[in-house]
């Protein structure tokens, strides 16, 4: 899911470089979603690992 989060960043980076905002700020939106939902996640597991 990290791995997603960073093809989306990276696609919202080009998307900026070359000014198609709605694409880029789509793709950050999703980037970052992705990015909270792999945090928690693995706040969950390492939580789970030590109980």
């Amino acid at each position: 899911m990290l791995y997603w989060a960073l093809v989306f960043a990276v696609v919202a980076l080009v998307a900026g470089v070359f000014g198609f905002g709605g694409v880029a700020s789509a793709a950050a939106g999703i980037a970052r979603i992705l990015f909270f939902i792999f945090i928690v996640i693995f706040l969950i597991t390492l939580v789970a690992a030590i109980v």
